[in-house]
């Protein structure tokens, strides 16, 4: 009998290891800075570099392994990824190799009984809300990081801060909600994250988020910006739908539920208030859907 998580131990892990470190060394990493990073000696590093480590050709094959390795490298070099989304990373990886992929593959080749048996012994009975929710949560770190690369967006970041925030399929309020505790903000004219994203973390933003996909259950997910005019006439450039609406916090809710009733825009934006700051809000299917939808304001303004 062999498990699973071994196949992921023995084969999977010294494959994406070799191709990391190689990516990594190639970009110009010291083989001391790769085994930080990894959490291996130098040694091991060395042996990676230099090809001394069995790699499994099921692996090598696939996409996904080759694009998630690039995705971590540029994390790595441009410092927009930690250990704690690296590992995030990995894990989604080896989850979908784990469904019908190449570690399923492997573990039949060491396991011959599960030959022919349409095992799903790694993605059945597992907690579905749980696998939800990491994807969530994976899908907001990766739109933060994109949202931190965008050249120029420090101008259109508000006072009070911006949050990308994603709901779960279902959501029924804002624990519901995944964003970035404490808000992305600006210093120096640098865009800062002060933690990875949690449920509950917002209320501003998952207020729309929760409005929008009540409205549309497709859109589960926003980003606010400073409102202006560049970036509404951008907006029209772009061909993005906007609609305005009333400030007040009281009623933003009620507010936000009648005018999605007619249909859900890209952007919803307010013109401030007393005390309050003007905001657009930018709407999408996920957060690196709205993120997306966010570059393309920033650029065109």
């Amino acid at each position: 009998m062999k498990l699973p998580s071994e196949i992921v131990v023995e084969s999977f892990l010294p494959t994406f290891r070799a191709l990391l470190a190689s990516e990594l060394s190639e970009r110009g990493f010291t083989q001391n800075e790769i085994a930080d990073r990894l959490g291996v000696s130098q040694p091991a590093v060395s042996k990676y570099v230099a090809g001394e480590v069995e790699t499994e050709d099921a692996y090598l094959e696939d996409a996904r392994v080759h694009d998630t390795v690039e995705r971590v490298a540029d994390g790595f070099d441009d410092g927009t990824m930690d250990g704690y989304e690296t590992l995030a990373e990995v894990i989604g990886l080896v989850r979908a190799l784990e469904d019908r992929g190449p570690i399923c593959e492997v573990h039949e080749r060491e396991f011959p009984a599960l030959r022919g048996t349409g095992c799903d012994l790694c993605v059945r009975g597992g907690d579905s809300s749980l696998l939800v929710e990491n994807e969530t949560l994976g899908d907001v770190r990766r739109a933060v990081r994109r949202l931190k690369s965008i050249p120029g967006v420090a101008e259109h970041i508000p006072n009070v801060g911006t949050n990308v925030a994603q709901a779960l399929p279902d959501a029924r309020d804002g624990t519901d909600v995944a964003a970035v505790p404490g808000r992305v903000y600006t210093m120096g004219g640098r865009v800062h994250v002060p933690a990875n994203p949690e449920f509950g973390a917002s209320k501003n933003v998952a207020t729309v988020v929760l409005a929008a996909q009540a409205a549309d259950a497709s859109k589960r997910a926003a980003v606010n910006l400073a409102t202006s005019d560049a970036l509404l006439d951008s907006a029209r450039v772009e061909g993005m739908t906007t609609v305005e609406f009333d400030a007040d916090r009281e009623e933003r809710r009620e507010t936000l539920d009648e005018m999605f009733a007619d249909g859900v825009p890209d952007v919803a934006y307010h013109l401030g208030g007393f005390g309050i700051e003007p905001v657009a809000y930018v709407i999408a299917e996920d957060a690196p859907s709205a993120v997306e939808k966010v570059e393309r304001l920033v650029r065109s303004s």
